[in-house]
């Protein structure tokens, strides 16, 4: 029998796409924000799309459904997400109290198995212990997990908080393949010509962060993180978290890009043919926010088990 799922959050759809690759069929997909309902329709036009607020959703409208999966909003949680200004605490303190629809569709719909995705600070939120008491109050066993996406065959080192409830005594306890970690050189478009520019005509702090790399024995071609002072990485190895920025750039001989859509598209483990919007901020946005779908796909495969 097949299992059914629905997805919380859904972005750009790393969790239906990985989920429909473990055999899951995903019913449901909700999201706020209008740009990324639209292109998960278009890459996932059987399942039914719902574009709203979960926080004031009727869950008696959403189909019934076996495993619920969810990806709240993170940015109030990560510390890259932290506010750096009074301005912004409302906004975030809003992103972390996104996390609690899940326990409202929960109690609503009682789906057999909870599968939830977030930044590793996740459990470190204040209400972290009381959001998992509520689980557990509906009749949920949690169990708590933390999972590097390279693990599991992704070309990017990323921490994950994984959690699980499922209905009943027993907890679901999710396990890491421990697969060899797969370098970023195969995701570069080594043909690409567009988008360099000599080092040379970047700010200092682009120029001293290059060859600090250099200095640490990186050699002509390397990965250059351009907002921090990283000093970089070896293409032999996974990429750094992708965020909703971009932030990473390819370094050859003396010239320097930026790293592309489909650069990130790769970075995040998508299908090739896997639609995303035209411009490269509302794209890179996306992904940044996305679960890696061969990522999913292996969780999902354990989840529905």
């Amino acid at each position: 029998m097949t299992t059914t799922a629905i997805d919380l959050f859904a972005g750009a759809g790393g969790f239906t796409t990985g989920a429909t690759a473990a055999g899951v069929d995903v019913l449901w997909a909700a999201n706020h924000w209008h740009t990324a309902v639209q292109i998960h329709q278009l890459n996932h036009p059987d399942t039914e799309h719902s574009c709203q607020d979960l926080q004031q959703a009727d869950w008696c409208a959403v189909p019934d459904h076996d495993l619920l999966l969810a990806s709240p909003a993170c940015q109030g949680h990560s510390q890259a997400g932290q506010p750096g200004r009074r301005g912004r605490y409302d906004r975030h303190q809003r992103d972390r109290n996104t996390a609690w629809a899940v326990i409202s569709c929960a109690e609503a719909k009682r789906p057999r198995t909870v599968l939830v995705e977030n930044v590793g600070d996740f459990y470190r939120w204040a209400l972290y212990p009381a959001w998992r008491s509520a689980l557990e109050a509906l009749g949920y066993s949690v169990a708590e997990h933390s999972f590097d996406t390279a693990d599991f065959g992704i070309p990017q080192n990323r921490r994950r908080a994984i959690i699980t409830a499922r209905l009943g005594d027993e907890a679901l306890e999710l396990n890491s393949p421990k697969t060899p970690w797969r370098g970023f050189e195969d995701s570069i478009d080594w043909d690409q010509e567009q988008g360099w520019a000599p080092i040379t005509s970047k700010p200092p702090g682009v120029q001293k962060r290059v060859a600090k790399g250099r200095n640490r024995g990186l050699g002509e071609t390397f990965l250059s993180h351009y907002v921090t002072g990283h000093p970089g990485r070896e293409l032999e190895r996974p990429i750094g978290t992708i965020t909703t920025k971009v932030q990473w750039a390819l370094v050859r001989g003396d010239q320097i890009r930026m790293l592309t859509i489909d650069e990130h598209r790769r970075a995040m483990a998508f299908p090739e043919d896997y639609r995303l919007p035209a411009t490269k901020e509302a794209a890179v946005r996306m992904l940044g926010n996305a679960i890696p779908p061969r990522f999913a796909e292996q969780l999902c495969e354990q989840a529905a088990a």
